[in-house]
């Protein structure tokens, strides 16, 4: 009883998420558009570019402003209403309208692409633009709306408003004193003073918005790491399904060397000569002047392949010739496919010049 109670807990442990994830795994949900981000960061840095646009090139807005709403008063005024006219018009507003807002429209495109580079590199993925049909079960839904991450959401909202308008009223009660004093003021300065005050609360509450945003970065990188975690289970699939199986690695192995020991095999007929131990090693080497710049291993072996390579020569007349030091040598030093080394040259030519003369007088 108490053995089956400790496999089960062993089974409970592998089954708990305690690991890092893999690489694998991180590339493999990055490639599915799942990373750490916080949409606040390009929001709070959006709404700081853009008063900072503002305050650099207030002249510029200015002046594009005054001429757009002046042009009708002073050249419109006349003119004849026409569809072609009025056309003409039209496209001169666009013009300047787009002139007017290229500004903001570059710097918070730049802004973008910083900030979500800057979270999560770049990634161009399609997988998010597929539908999730899941998404629709009613079940799932309630339990989004109840989980954690709903309730730190609710939370970093509700910090937001709190923080962001006790910012505003803060900076508004500062100006009282002066908000009394503009019905006494000329209207310029009254625009002045209203423009002058919404720009300072936007830096102020940006600022603010852009540390808060930094925090739920933060976060959303801590709970992104939690979701990764693994089991020790799951690495161990994850490498078997890279790896495959052992037991099927294990068997093609197995497959791959019985072939390769029949090609072995078919090689040795083919040799001039087999240099043996006599009994541990056995080699077999070949040599054509018109093919090879030196004489080729065919085939080796040790103990019960050196066996079956000396009857495979005899059952096809290979000369077998007995040399220690040499069939040790080259068992250890070469490959099969491998020329002889450069050492053993003259060596293996005197046994290959016997092997000649031996055949000669054979065939005489």
């Amino acid at each position: 009883m108490s053995r089956l109670r400790h496999r089960l807990d062993l089974q409970l442990f592998a089954g708990e998420k305690t690991e890092k994830a893999t690489p694998k795994k991180r590339q493999d949900t990055r490639n599915k558009g799942q990373v750490a981000s916080s949409p606040d960061v390009p929001g709070a840095l959006i709404m700081l570019g853009s008063l900072t646009c503002f305050l650099m090139l207030g002249s510029f807005f200015q002046t594009r402003l005054l001429a757009m709403f002046s042009d009708v008063f002073r050249h419109r005024m006349s003119m004849d209403i026409t569809e072609t006219n009025v056309m003409n018009l039209f496209g001169h507003y666009v013009l300047q309208i787009l002139i007017f807002l290229a500004p903001l429209f570059v710097i918070v495109f730049v802004i973008i692409f910083a900030a979500n580079y800057a979270q999560i590199g770049w990634l161009f993925t399609t997988e998010t633009l597929k539908p999730q049909f899941n998404k629709l079960n009613p079940i799932s839904g309630a339990k989004q709306i109840f989980s954690m991450r709903s309730v730190v959401e609710f939370l970093k909202s509700s910090l937001k408003l709190t923080v962001v308008g006790v910012v505003v009223y803060l900076m508004l009660w500062s100006e009282r004193d002066r908000f009394l004093g503009l019905a006494h003021v000329p209207i310029e300065d009254i625009f002045a003073f209203a423009a002058e005050l919404t720009i300072k609360l936007g830096m102020f509450v940006s600022a603010i918005l852009f540390v808060i945003a930094i925090g739920d970065f933060i976060y959303q990188k801590y709970e992104h790491e939690k979701s990764l975690r693994m089991s020790k289970q799951d690495i161990k699939d994850e490498h078997k399904n890279i790896e495959g199986d052992p037991l099927i690695k294990g068997k093609i192995r197995e497959r791959q060397r019985r072939m390769a020991l029949m090609r072995m095999m078919q090689e040795v007929p083919k040799a001039d000569v087999v240099i043996t131990n006599p009994t541990h090693y056995a080699v077999a080497l070949q040599y054509d002047g018109t093919k090879m710049d030196a004489p080729t291993v065919m085939a080796k072996g040790q103990d019960y392949l050196a066996l079956r390579i000396r009857e495979i020569a005899k059952k096809n007349d290979v000369v077998i010739m007995e040399n220690k030091p040499l069939a040790r040598g080259l068992y250890e030093r070469t490959e099969i496919g491998d020329t002889v080394p450069g050492d053993l040259f003259q060596a293996v030519a005197e046994v290959l010049a016997y092997v000649y003369r031996l055949k000669g007088r054979r065939k005489a």
